[in-house]
């Protein structure tokens, strides 16, 4: 699984900066994320994150075998 956030972010307009601002994590572990080096998430930040980018967990994710 990969995330698909800077999919997202450039189908919405949108930038990881103003995603970062809005979402609150540390620096580290907002990179970490956005660039699918993370191997957990918990729950409250796929909640943020599927609310601040007005969707679903299921539009966050991207299985490796349709790559």
């Amino acid at each position: 699984m990969k995330f698909r956030i800077l999919e997202i972010l450039k189908e919405k307009g949108k930038t990881k900066y103003w995603l970062y601002i809005r979402l609150g994590l540390s620096y580290q572990n907002f990179t970490n994320l956005v660039n699918n080096k993370t191997k957990s998430i918990k729950f409250e930040n796929l909640k943020s994150l599927c609310d601040i980018l007005e969707c679903t967990p299921n539009d966050l994710f991207e299985d490796y075998c349709n790559l």
